[in-house]
């Protein structure tokens, strides 16, 4: 079976894994692996902006502190000071790449100001950032005579010393690429790359209610985690306040613009209730609106609350938020110029992640991670928002400078390993796949039910019980049959799952996005990062 080699090789084509691509690719041949269309990804579906600063009303310092407040004591200082200080100019080298974000009449940029944020920093272009920004990246990306794009391919698992032979110790913990699925023609085959790069974005499709596409099922954290790498604070599950509630249909984001621009929300009676919960009202930090729903769904027995922007011109919103105005439109027939968004919270992004230093090096050699795939230290207990466009663009930029300097001063030869060939022998029992399958749909229930907005020690033990059952069943189903993207996908989400679960119940206090009934307060002691180490 072929080996197909290349000097970098990049899982993701989001905002992390095509800067990353187009950093690295003047040093050597890259390989991008995406296993849908390249443009499908979460950075595609961001709506609100990249945060920054760039007005003279603002500054580095109070964007610092902005992001340490709602990482609620954990996030890294070090990391958070990278972010602010070198973040200016890697906007600049987006807006220089042809990334057009709103501008007022005199030529300055229309500055967002979202929940968090002190000050007007974010930059938007209308309620369609992310799609702009991946436009902007994937078209230097696939115009680059160095970039392979490997669209309909998925990773299975990283390939490691475990797998190649040749003299190498037992405990050499290096990267060597990953065994890739082919998913047109179900063949997988080792990847061989110098370095690695995770950046397959999210994982809230662990959840039975998300704004992720269907794309992000944690593909790249579950790798990691088989692998034996370092995972930080699972827990950290942002859920967003204003998923658009409309059931049977696919996912829409709400963005916390919408918020940031003056809506208000309302219960089902009509009244606004966030003055009960915090006095930043409809701004205050994503964790604490979602419990506020959450509570007031709960109180009122109801399905939903509501958006309500009546009170803004319609000039103003169509301007602002035209995808928005326009999807509510087509598909609730409602005018939002007049008419209340019904909206849930709904499992949005994960703070933690594979454990990275500052320049996005993971515990294993030449395995770096970046993105939503990634824990910097940058999110801490709860995601400043707008930062994670930000941290995608300043970690592969130390990734890729790093990795240059250090692959021209000593590059290892690797030329006597041998990767096998994977086994695809077994025949899948379709009998038994209809009973496997299911078990996502339990998973996503599970994970609903009992590891969501709200907590407590008796449900995160009942869910850990019913996971390791779970993955059991896919596991032994997985060795014994030929695999396909919808048995990885399973396998990855019940991995998440078991990640989550065990983080959860490892933190006695609620911070940030963990919040704990049998623990309603913070506690100093316990005032650190969550690691575990997945088994080999």
């Amino acid at each position: 079976m072929p080996i197909v080699k290349s000097d970098f090789l990049v899982l993701g084509s989001g905002i992390a894994g095509l800067s990353f691509a187009l950093k690295v690719a003047e040093h050597g041949k890259v390989n991008i692996v995406t296993k849908s269309e390249p443009r499908e990804s979460n950075t595609r579906y961001a709506q609100g902006g990249v945060a920054g600063v760039w007005d003279k009303s603002d500054d580095v310092e109070l964007h610092y502190k902005d992001t340490l407040i709602a990482g609620a004591g954990l996030c890294h200082p070090d990391a958070v000071k990278v972010l602010v200080q070198e973040g200016p100019d890697r906007l600049q080298e987006l807006i220089d790449m042809g990334c057009n974000f709103d501008q007022n009449e005199d030529g300055s940029y229309n500055l967002a100001k979202e929940g968090g944020h002190s000050r007007h920093r974010i930059l938007h272009c209308a309620d369609l950032t992310g799609a702009e920004v991946e436009r902007a990246l994937l078209e230097r990306a696939e115009a680059h005579p160095n970039i392979t794009i490997f669209d309909h391919h998925m990773g299975v698992d990283l390939i490691t010393e475990h797998h190649v032979l040749g003299n190498l110790r037992a405990d050499f913990n290096m990267c060597f690429g990953a065994y890739i699925l082919d998913i047109n023609s179900r063949r997988v085959l080792p990847f061989q790359a110098d370095f690695t790069m995770l950046a397959t974005g999210g994982a809230s499709q662990a959840y039975q209610h998300t704004t992720n596409p269907e794309v992000a099922t944690g593909d790249g954290l579950a790798m990691a985690y088989r692998a034996g790498v370092r995972i930080a604070n699972m827990e950290f599950i942002q859920f967003h306040p204003t998923c658009l509630y409309n059931p049977g249909k696919k996912p829409f984001l709400i963005t916390e613009a919408m918020r940031g621009h003056g809506a208000y929300l309302v219960n089902e009676r009509g009244e606004r209730f966030m003055h009960k919960y915090d006095e930043r009202l409809e701004l205050a930090p994503r964790d604490i609106v979602a419990r506020a729903i959450d509570t007031e769904m709960k109180q009122l027995r109801s399905e939903c609350v509501f958006l309500d922007v009546s009170h803004i011109e319609k000039e103003d919103l169509l301007k602002h938020f035209p995808n928005i105005y326009q999807h509510c439109k087509k598909h609730l027939k409602i005018d939002i110029a007049h008419d209340r968004i019904p909206v849930t919270p709904a499992a949005h992004y994960v703070c933690g992640g594979v454990m990275t230093n500052l320049n996005a090096l993971t515990s294993m050699q030449n395995l770096y991670a970046a993105g939503e795939t990634a824990h910097s230290g940058i999110h801490g207990g709860n995601r400043l928002a707008s930062n994670s466009l930000l941290e995608a663009l300043v970690f592969t930029h130390r990734a890729a400078e790093k990795i240059i300097s250090k692959r021209l001063k000593n590059r290892r030869d690797f030329s006597n390993i041998v990767i096998p060939s994977w086994d695809d022998s077994g025949a899948k029992n379709k009998e038994e796949w209809f009973l496997i399958r299911s078990n996502l749909s339990q998973i996503k229930h599970v994970m609903w039910d009992y590891v969501g907005i709200v907590r407590s020690t008796i449900h995160l033990k009942s869910a850990y019980k019913r996971m390791s059952v779970y993955l059991k069943e896919i596991e032994d189903y997985y060795k014994r049959t030929r695999i396909s993207p919808e048995l990885l996908q399973l396998r990855n989400c019940a991995a998440v799952g078991d990640m989550i679960i065990q983080s959860a119940l490892r933190r006695h206090e609620s911070r940030g996005a963990h919040y704990m009934t049998d623990y309603p307060s913070t506690r100093e002691s316990c005032k650190k990062d969550t690691i575990i180490v997945g088994k080999i």
